[in-house]
């Protein structure tokens, strides 16, 4: 089998008061004869081996240290990381999530421990609890929701253990209940996708929106964010169903199948992640429609099925969301434990993936 190796390159950046400009090179992928690909252990190489410049081109603003959260010094190297995963590594984010996290971890020779709560939220508590009894002395959390994990996070404010949240946001104060947050933009991406919306049915249209799992900040960003746009600038635009499907292919599918046989006039889908478009993309074909063609659909996340889909023009477009979080985490705990400290809130730039543009992403290898 031939491989060639490929790799992608995503701008960050910083804000917390502090301008700050990151570089960062994403995960490697192994390209077999038939055009498939996968995450490799090469991966490591593609998420790591480009350095990592932090450069400050502002004033000083927000920023957490291990001495005003409060924790003690520590060498990562000498230390144990917990990793929390909310979510099933079936996902291709939460497993691309999950091997840039180890990787680096690899790479930079720190010993990293894990659990996977599979979207459950008590069991993400008990993750992080038995990683503090088996010896973790930080801890890198993507959280299932925002508002459930106060037990661990309590536990771990306790023993004075720092925890750097990932992807999903957490209620709290950051430099007091945890480091900081790395992440998207989660409104700025339902924006860009309202506007898609509303040139991929320019005459208007009844619309439906598939929302994520209830109680976190993404899913309610992606929706505020997509509903205040399209009121805003779209009103031929009408969004006539509304529905959480936990951000499940198979929800997804079930939810879509539901919405068509209420309003069967639907022009458009907005999904908040990708899983769930694919699933609306089953039903809508069950249903003898056409997607990209009688029913428009736009997801979030940038997986490479959906960026197939686009370019294939049966997904009209899609936000990426960024999963390859482990060198900057890592950097963030390094500077975190440093005089300098860690900003509290880094926004990821992401890609946005059309018909003009997703096959080139895909041949550059600029999805995951």
């Amino acid at each position: 089998m031939a491989l060639t190796s490929k790799r992608r390159t995503a701008s960050v950046v910083v804000v917390a008061g502090t301008a700050l400009a990151l570089a960062l090179t994403g995960c490697s992928k192994s390209a077999d004869d038939n055009g498939g690909s996968s995450p490799t252990s090469g991966a490591a190489a593609g998420n790591s081996a480009a350095a990592q410049q932090v450069q400050s081109t502002g004033s000083s603003g927000t920023s957490c240290t291990y001495s005003t959260y409060g924790a003690e010094k520590v060498d990562l190297k000498n230390v144990t990381v917990g990793f929390s995963q909310s979510e099933s590594t079936s996902n291709p984010f939460r497993a691309t999530e999950t091997q840039s996290i180890t990787d680096e971890a690899k790479r930079l020779g720190i010993k990293l421990i894990q659990r996977n709560a599979n979207a459950n939220v008590q069991q993400q508590n008990t993750d992080i609890q038995d990683m503090i009894a088996q010896g973790a002395k930080v801890l890198i959390v993507a959280p299932e929701n925002s508002d459930g994990l106060a037990p661990a996070f309590a536990q771990a404010k306790a023993k004075k253990i720092p925890i750097l949240t990932i992807d999903r946001t957490v209620n709290g104060t950051a430099c007091s209940d945890f480091i900081g947050f790395i992440g998207s933009d989660f409104a700025g991406q339902a924006k860009i996708a309202a506007q898609d919306m509303a040139k991929a049915l320019p005459d208007g249209g009844n619309i439906a929106i598939l929302q994520g799992t209830s109680g976190n900040n993404v899913a309610q960003a992606r929706t505020d964010g997509f509903t205040k746009e399209i009121a805003a600038s779209s009103p031929n635009l009408k969004v006539v169903a509304s529905q959480t499907a936990n951000f499940d292919q198979a929800t997804g599918q079930k939810v879509m199948e539901q919405i068509l046989q209420s309003n069967p006039d639907i022009k458009g889908v907005y999904a908040e992640n990708d899983t769930m478009a694919l699933g609306a993309i089953q039903a809508i074909k069950a249903a003898g429609k056409t997607p990209g063609k009688d029913i428009q659909v736009i997801g979030i996340d940038g997986t490479e099925d959906a960026v197939k889909d686009v370019a294939a023009g049966v997904m009209f477009s899609d936000v990426e969301t960024n999963p390859r979080f482990g060198p900057l985490a890592f950097q963030a705990l390094t500077d975190f434990y440093s005089d300098k400290g860690t900003p509290t809130n880094v926004i990821i730039a992401d890609h946005h993936f059309t018909k003009d543009n997703a096959q080139q992403a895909l041949d550059n290898g600029d999805v995951y």
